[in-house]
């Protein structure tokens, strides 16, 4: 083949590949993002779907699947449709919270991982140093600060320089009234986030207007006990001249809970109880249980299912859609995985056609939007303060009721 001709061969070799890489991406360079094609965008999750105890989040996965299928029903992100991998299951096992990190990026190319739900982020600083956006449950401090990794409510662990949301203080004076002349009792376990738990408490209620009467992390973290009556006795005496206090505060899990707050009742207790865990239509199924939590206020960060909202009506759709049609009982997993994928999709979308780490990084740095599920959204102060919003329900003849509407508060600086 003559020299020119052969020329002309090769040029027009390197002219198809690069037609063809410019029809792929619409003039973009995405085809070299990891997890990012022409049409898809390829997003995994980390979730406690089995634990030794039983305990289960699995309920997260279904959540963030329910918001994925309507983003694609609607037609995807700037026209690429979310391939979502499910959620892999770390069993709260840290090695294993770091081999579905590790799974997701370097074997399934995933662009993004969301949702992160669990005790344990042990893959935390693994996808922060591969530049993997994260959304997930910021109740650890992995999502407080690390650039690539967003709690979908904000920073809900207060650190130096941050602040305190007082959702459960107001929400609690607002129940009693006024918390002008009321005292509280804080209880927790006896552990490093317990002890955490009474110090921000301990905070939040006396900046709310309460005295706080008991404060400790007492309670042993690994062995439940079986006999509640000394830790009741010392709570009952620790009010206002020696009387019972106006509310006691459990920043404790369900179990210990359920037996805390039966030892309370058995003593005749009348004041108000109030956790923040216990929002579970499957914790009904038992009698004890439920008589255990008749009466109790429970803390949410997010609008009540009982609310009748537009936003949690299509919530309640997305979830029957993606369950087949059918109702499933609701729990706070669900939404916790809906609104990881929900914040993802609103930064990527912002984010444009030409998906990047970058210019997701980008449209996240001044990224806000206002009555979602979780209240006005804004970035980065997610970064170091929750997005300041919730509400109480209350357990009342077997049903939950809204005690409290969903509010936002505004913080007060932790010190």
């Amino acid at each position: 083949m003559p020299r020119a001709l052969r020329v002309s061969a090769a040029a027009f070799a390197l002219f198809l590949v690069t037609a063809c890489n410019s029809a792929s991406t619409g003039g973009s360079t995405s085809t070299s993002v990891r997890g990012v094609t022409a049409d898809t965008i390829k997003v995994g999750g980390i979730v406690s779907m089995t634990t030794a105890s039983g305990y289960s989040k699995k309920d997260t996965d279904l959540g963030a699947r329910a918001r994925y299928d309507r983003a694609n029903a609607e037609g995807g992100v700037n026209g690429r449709k979310i391939e979502y991998l499910g959620a892999e299951d770390d069993g709260q096992d840290p090695a294993r919270n770091l081999a579905a990190a590790r799974k997701l990026v370097q074997q399934d190319k995933v662009f993004a991982v969301s949702p992160m739900s669990s005790v344990t982020f042990a893959g935390a600083d693994f996808l922060d140093t591969q530049k993997v956006p994260t959304v997930g449950w910021g109740t650890l401090p992995s999502f407080c600060g690390p650039a690539h990794l967003y709690g979908f409510n904000g920073c809900l662990v207060p650190t130096p320089g941050g602040t305190l949301n007082q959702t459960w203080p107001e929400g609690l004076a607002a129940v009693l009234g006024g918390a002008r002349g009321k005292s509280v009792a804080l209880i927790a376990g006896d552990n490093d986030a317990g002890k955490f738990g009474i110090r921000t408490f301990t905070q939040g209620f006396k900046a709310a207007g309460f005295q706080v009467a008991y404060a400790k992390a007492v309670v042993p973290a690994t062995s439940m006990p079986s006999d509640w009556s000394a830790y009741t006795k010392e709570i009952l005496r620790s009010g206002p001249g020696g009387r019972a206090p106006d509310a006691v505060v459990s920043v404790m899990q369900t179990p210990y809970n359920i037996g805390l707050f039966t030892s309370l009742k058995r003593s005749g207790y009348k004041g108000v109880i109030s956790d923040p865990t216990d929002y579970d239509p499957g914790l009904l199924a038992k009698d004890a249980t439920k008589q255990a939590l008749d009466g109790v206020h429970v803390l949410l960060q997010f609008q009540p299912f009982e609310a009748d909202t537009p936003a949690m009506r299509r919530f309640k759709d997305d979830i029957k859609k993606a369950s087949g049609g059918t109702e499933v009982p609701l729990s706070m997993h669900m939404l916790t995985g809906y609104m990881s994928a929900d914040l993802f999709l609103s930064i990527a979308a912002k984010a444009g056609k030409d998906l990047t780490v970058e210019s997701f990084q980008k449209a996240a740095d001044g990224f806000s939007d206002t009555g979602t599920l979780v209240g006005d959204r804004a970035l980065p102060k997610g970064k170091k303060e929750s997005f300041g919003c919730g509400a109480l329900v209350r357990l009342k003849n077997g049903r939950y009721e809204v005690a409290v509407p969903f509010t936002c508060y505004p913080p007060i600086p932790f010190g």
